[in-house]
């Protein structure tokens, strides 16, 4: 690897206004001397095998977790419409009214919200490796059991019994990719994230569709097939990553697949607000800190009402696609997939604007917040059922892609292993009171009048998210406007076969207030 020269610093002194980001020990200037030479290593195709061999060791094994999450997600909406009429179909069998059905997800979230937050306060202390692996066999014995079920209380404990073991999983998850990609990079495991759910969202809808014909084999309903085979590949899935999954880039196991070298420049490639293997299990300071940021709670807010829809359009769509009467059970579900498809898209257009960084994040993701407004709109200003069939495929579109332009933003703004872990806990954590009131939101009652109250409120949802947008851009509008310059630079240098040096991590600590 041949040494490559440094690129001088514009902001080589400390400003005044500005606060490095870094951890207590070393001063500024210590610790960036030394992540130069480190950095002087390296050239811009190393760079680029590096990052390839962290999509392939750690984002793809991490991508999947949160795509068989996902797919239990759906699946649980996907239940409700088969069979339709037959005495194996669920709300049948277990004696459930379709609003006694909404509070099976309900009943999942609660634990879900009060335990996501210290749940992910000990990813430092058990490592990613142990803590997903753990969730993943724990979590497919419960979904296996779902096939034991026997009537709607049954339902009830073992989706409860589910939150519980599942909490802390995506917060742990983003505070994870942080330890190993810059913030300004988080588009790329993002669009593997969500591209794998959206991908898996496909696969789940024809597999469904397939295991539907296997109703009352061997004495089980099909929706009992469904949690039995998701619930066996989920287990066997939880064992891949207690083999294969790594910890940190400074984790022992780490240096089987990367040089001491690399290792060490994966590390030095971060800005220094991400977490690192060399943090404290737990930081008072920076739990002070970040419980008293503003951005904090106006982003905790904006992902709360955002997600508040994304659940309630992915807990509704399959009902609301079967009400319009295109095709009969189970061809029905077919009708799920352009939406996917479409998020699928859409994720990679964000990952190609993301990645060039000429377009600022702020307005970016509340571009696609306005267009899921103008789409849930729809549904009040027309009965044609082929107008509600489109609204409802780009209401799906945007709502499951908007995360991806969404995180790289949010992630600027903490800092430390703590300091992330608490601020994606909590923030996930409120928002998952998103999974309790999203499905509430879709009232049997309602379904005589095409869910229209439904959609009035889902509108004011995405337009308060909107406007708890707006604020989280002026809050981080200075911080924004500093990693979008560092991130132009970067790419300037990428072109010229260089890495970036200088210390990018000269972001305003105070808010833009």
């Amino acid at each position: 690897m041949a040494a490559e020269e440094t690129i001088p610093s514009p902001t080589k002194d400390l400003d005044e206004n500005i606060s490095p980001i870094y951890s207590d020990g070393e001063d500024a200037h210590t610790q960036q001397a030394t992540r130069t030479q480190i950095l002087s290593q390296f050239t811009a195709e190393d760079e680029k095998k590096i990052l390839r061999k962290l999509d392939r060791r750690v984002v793809i094994l991490a991508a999947l977790i949160y795509a068989i999450k996902q797919v239990d997600t759906l699946n649980l909406a996907l239940v409700r419409v088969i069979a339709v009429g037959k005495p194996t179909n669920i709300l049948t069998q277990l004696r459930m009214t379709p609003d006694e059905y909404n509070w099976v997800n309900t009943a999942y979230s609660i634990p879900y919200v009060l335990l996501e937050t210290p749940m992910t306060l000990l990813l430092k202390k058990m490592g990613p490796r142990i803590f997903q692996s753990r969730i993943m066999i724990t979590w497919g014995i419960v979904l296996a059991c779902h096939a034991a079920v026997t009537n709607k209380t049954g339902l009830y404990i073992v989706r409860i019994i589910l939150g519980v073991v599942e909490a802390g999983m995506f917060p742990a998850l983003m505070t994870s990719f942080l330890c190993w990609y810059r913030g300004d990079e988080l588009a790329r495991p993002m669009v593997w994230v969500h591209g794998l759910d959206q991908f898996t969202s496909i696969l789940s809808s024809l597999l469904v569709y397939g295991i539907s014909y296997l109703d009352e084999r061997h004495g089980l309903s099909s929706w009992k097939w469904i949690f039995l085979i998701e619930g066996v590949l989920t287990v066997a899935y939880g064992i891949v990553l207690f083999l294969w999954l790594p910890d940190y880039p400074k984790s022992p196991s780490t240096s089987k697949w990367l040089t001491p070298s690399e290792q060490d420049f994966v590390e030095a490639r971060l800005s220094s607000n991400n977490p690192r293997y060399s943090d404290k299990a737990f930081s008072l300071k920076e739990t002070v800190d970040t419980l008293k940021d503003p951005r904090l709670w106006s982003f905790t807010i904006f992902i709360l009402c955002m997600s508040i829809t994304s659940y309630g359009i992915s807990w509704a769509q399959p009902t609301i696609i079967n009400n319009l009467g295109f095709v009969a059970v189970p061809r029905n579900l077919l009708l799920l997939l352009p939406g996917s498809f479409l998020a699928l898209c859409l994720l990679i257009t964000t990952f190609f604007i993301y990645r060039d960084g000429r377009v600022p994040r702020p307005p970016y993701c509340l571009t696609i917040v306005a267009l899921e407004i103008i789409s849930f709109a729809i549904f009040l200003t027309t009965e044609n059922k082929g107008a509600r069939y489109a609204a409802c495929v780009l209401g799906t579109m945007f709502s499951h892609a908007w995360g991806t332009s969404y995180w790289p933003w949010r992630s600027s703004s903490v800092r430390g292993a703590t300091g992330t872990a608490l601020a994606f806990g909590i923030q996930n954590s409120i928002s998952q009171l998103g999974a309790i009131i999203g499905p509430q939101i879709f009232r049997e009652k309602w379904a005589a009048q095409n869910y229209r109250p439904s959609f009035i409120i889902m509108v004011c949802c995405v337009a308060s998210g909107f406007i708890c947008g707006c604020i989280c851009w002026y809050l981080t509008y200075d911080l924004e406007k500093e990693a979008r310059r560092v991130k132009l630079e970067r790419n300037a240098a990428l072109r010229e076969g260089k890495i970036l040096s200088d210390d990018d991590a000269h972001i305003r600590s105070e808010t833009h207030l």
